[in-house]
């Protein structure tokens, strides 16, 4: 039988959609966002913002819609429609800064999500101009429920089939035996310097402060945005930068400082143990 998602995962292979996608990443990293950018990500909640924003045109176009099926207060059903627009635009917002630091066949299929949103959006801005006009605005509604409907099911694809905004180092504690583990002599691990040791399956970072007592930490290699290898990034403040979108981590703790990543990466407590360096999973991360 023919997989049904077959026509979604070919987008993802189109790049034909990258003459669309290309522009409107740079356009949005141009954005004069500030402090607003991690904002509108979710880094402030521990994970991205838009999935939330979006119940509320979601919530209120349907509500018109039932209104509109029932024959129901006409009033009602403008204020509904009106309250979606509205709530669309910050929604919107936070999609476009996700969608600017993803791979390309998740822009591919991200900008083709934004189409249909995007026509859901003009839909029901007709129909409240016919609303308002006094004419029947339901037939634009209903298309723009539609529209809006596939823009979510292509969401959907995104976040549960690509991966899109999910947390990629949520599995390192359940790859990680409890306890410690030796990954080497104290020479092995010189002052600013970036080594990487696997700890079973799970590759790890870890950085010796080049100043004062020279300190050494150990962060999960992988970065949480989209797995990027943080040992090949830039070290910086105390922080560790994501060489592929610049997600920056605080090497004693994990937390994450600036985004596009949400969520923090596993940190691990180091001890000098018979004369090896070991390493164990922080309390707090520990399955």
């Amino acid at each position: 039988m023919r997989n049904p998602l077959s026509k979604i995962e070919a987008l993802e292979d189109a790049d034909r959609l990258d003459r669309i996608a290309t522009p409107v990443r740079t356009r949005v990293h141009a954005l004069p966002l500030g402090p607003v950018r991690d904002a509108l990500r979710g880094r402030w909640q521990g994970h991205p913002l838009h999935p939330a924003l979006v119940q509320a045109p979601i919530g209120a176009w349907t509500s018109a819609a039932l209104l509109d099926l029932t024959r129901g207060n006409e009033r009602a059903a403008r204020l509904l429609v009106a309250t979606g627009l509205a709530t669309a635009v910050p929604a919107a917002l936070a999609g476009a800064v996700d969608f600017a630091d993803q791979f390309p066949e998740q822009e591919r299929v991200g900008v083709v999500h934004a189409a249909a949103n995007t026509t859901a959006v003009a839909c029901y801005a007709a129909s409240l101009v016919a609303r308002s006009r006094g004419r029947s605005g339901r037939l634009l509604g209903f298309a723009g429920l539609a529209a809006a409907t596939a823009g979510g099911f292509l969401g959907g694809h995104l976040a549960y089939r690509q991966a899109a905004g999910v947390n990629h180092s949520q599995s390192v504690p359940h790859l990680i035996y409890e306890g410690w583990h030796p990954v080497g002599d104290p020479e092995e691990f010189p002052r600013g310097s970036v080594v990487r040791r696997m700890v079973g399956e799970v590759p790890v970072l870890l950085v010796r402060d080049s100043e004062g007592t020279g300190e050494l930490h150990a962060l999960a290699d992988r970065c949480a945005h989209l797995s990027g290898p943080l040992s090949k990034g830039e070290i910086s403040d105390g922080c560790v930068i994501c060489p592929w979108h610049g997600s920056t981590f605080r090497l004693a703790d994990g937390a994450c400082v600036a985004g596009p990543a949400t969520a923090p990466q596993p940190s691990f407590d180091v001890r000098l143990n018979d004369g090896l360096v070991e390493i164990r999973l922080r309390e707090g991360h520990a399955q």
